[in-house]
């Protein structure tokens, strides 16, 4: 294909993907980048839509592009960028906020209600061969860092927002429930942090395997019995007393959101970040008597982008080992298949190559 042309992965219906070709991204603004992407992951939201074309209120109703987890290299700049310049490689933050509301203006723009978040309905992701986004949203990778790396520095912000919502400290005890992506990532960022146990909890016995070889310092397969006999045996099993000081839920299962409850010693903080049903049984009579911090988490914010980088780069936080294979653009739906399968940890689909086909084909 042609340098003026945009192949795109696009959902069109659910379960229904095409490659189509789309105009090239104008530069809107004088501080734009036009960005080659070069990797991008597949995230279960992206999956949620491709299965079920809906998460929560955001309704597919037209044709999207999916991805929000990339990485590539500056093809043009803006007359005023200044930070950045083609040939430079980013990991891109995929979220343009409004600027100007109170939360953007006090640094939380995570929680900006004009977000235009790529992959969001009605917004396209970043599955398509350019991609443009201002400069501040483009953070040069350092050349310690690989392109396939920056890929998953998004998943990691998210890891890292919630960590910092949970405010660990060194020495902390913290419980993770979920070892999917973003759990493993809340582990080894946990870690990083200096928190002296990091348990991870799951119902997958090879997940925690690999939990326990990643950042996990024990793992707790939970049993067939009550919420509150789970927390008593993942208390007993891994010596903490009176209960754990941090719990991040990254599963969004109502069984794990009621034992992170009563894991927790009094005065402790739970954090919840996995998204599942969208209302469940929870036991607030335990967490009024324990005094509990009960936070939520919603994407990344101020710093985290560039903390998460940091920890890549500095050796804290190894995403390499998350990698579990890339795939070329035109083999994307396999991708989505293999992820949907559960047979993954974080795939990669590369960027579009020269000799992709220019006939739009339905996959």
């Amino acid at each position: 294909m042609g340098d003026l042309q945009n192949p795109s992965l696009v959902l069109k219906d659910i379960l229904q993907f095409e490659f189509e070709d789309r105009p090239v991204p104008k530069l809107q603004d004088e501080h734009d980048v036009l960005i080659r992407v070069k990797f991008t992951g597949i995230c279960g939201s992206d999956v949620h839509y491709w299965q079920r074309g809906r998460i929560g209120q955001f309704v597919l109703e037209s044709p999207m592009v999916l991805g929000h987890e990339s990485s590539g290299i500056v093809e043009k700049v803006g007359s005023k960028v200044a930070s950045l310049k083609v040939g430079d490689h980013v990991a891109l933050e995929p979220g343009v906020p409004c600027r100007r509301c109170n939360f953007c203006k006090g640094g939380k723009y995570n929680l900006c209600s004009d977000m235009a978040f790529a992959a969001t309905p009605p917004y396209d992701g970043t599955l398509a061969k350019y991609y443009s986004l201002p400069e501040d949203l483009c953070y040069k990778l350092p050349h310690n860092v690989s392109l396939e790396e920056g890929a998953v520095v998004e998943p990691l912000s998210v890891a890292v927002h919630l960590v910092r919502q949970a405010e660990v400290q060194p020495g902390n005890s913290v419980v993770v429930f979920g070892a999917g992506p973003i759990g493993l990532l809340c582990c080894a960022v946990a870690k990083a942090f200096g928190a002296a146990k990091v348990i991870s909890v799951d119902i997958q016995q090879n997940r925690l395997e690999f939990a326990r070889k990643y950042a996990a310092t024990s793992t707790f397969l939970p049993g067939k019995v009550s919420a509150a006999g789970n927390a008593a045996r993942l208390r007993e099993e891994n010596a903490l007393g009176e209960g754990a000081d941090i719990v991040i839920d990254a599963s969004g299962a109502e069984p794990s959101i009621q034992a992170g409850i009563h894991v927790l010693r009094a005065g402790g903080t739970f954090v919840q970040g996995g998204m599942g049903k969208e209302e469940i049984n929870f036991p607030i009579t335990a967490a009024c008597t324990k005094e509990l911090h009960v936070k939520g988490s919603f994407r990344y914010a101020t710093g985290d982008y560039k903390l998460a980088i940091g920890l890549i780069a500095s050796g804290k936080v190894d995403v390499k080992q998350l990698i579990s294979e890339t795939v070329q653009f035109q083999d994307a739906k396999r991708a989505f298949e293999t992820v949907a399968a559960g047979s993954s940890i974080k795939m990669l689909i590369a960027g579009v190559q020269a000799n992709l086909t220019e006939q739009v084909s339905t996959i």
